[in-house]
């Protein structure tokens, strides 16, 4: 499975943006894809993540009411759409792919395949 993100960029505080991560190889009905993020100087923290057949999300508190990941199937694609943007969402934004697992979404150790990782920065 081979994941690439884009559509990150400079964006003012307010702003929206939409990240898309298309997914390639052998992605199964059963994989969850995720978005984290890792800001200047600090570790990776879990974003939300959609189930790949059920369309069931799960978001950080952090960003909830304010990020809608949604997917499109035809295309092997998931998006992040995130509204009123803070200067504290500046970070690098990656997209995983995971199997069942029992473990918690929000570990990254628990996450079978990243993206490389897009650049979101949120001007004050």
């Amino acid at each position: 499975v081979q994941l690439q993100a884009s559509g990150g960029g400079l964006v003012q505080a307010g702003g929206s943006l939409r990240l898309s991560c298309a997914a390639s190889g052998r992605i199964l009905s059963s994989y969850a894809m995720g978005w984290f993020r890792r800001a200047p100087g600090k570790g990776r923290e879990f974003v939300g993540q959609i189930t790949w057949s059920g369309g069931q999300t799960y978001y950080a508190d952090s960003v909830k009411g304010r990020c809608t990941i949604s997917r499109d199937n035809s295309k092997n694609t998931v998006f992040l759409e995130m509204n009123s943007l803070k200067p504290e969402d500046t970070a690098v934004y990656y997209c995983a792919a995971r199997g069942p697992n029992l473990g918690s979404v929000e570990i990254t150790s628990t996450w079978d395949y990243w993206g490389q990782g897009t650049q979101v920065t949120v001007s004050s």
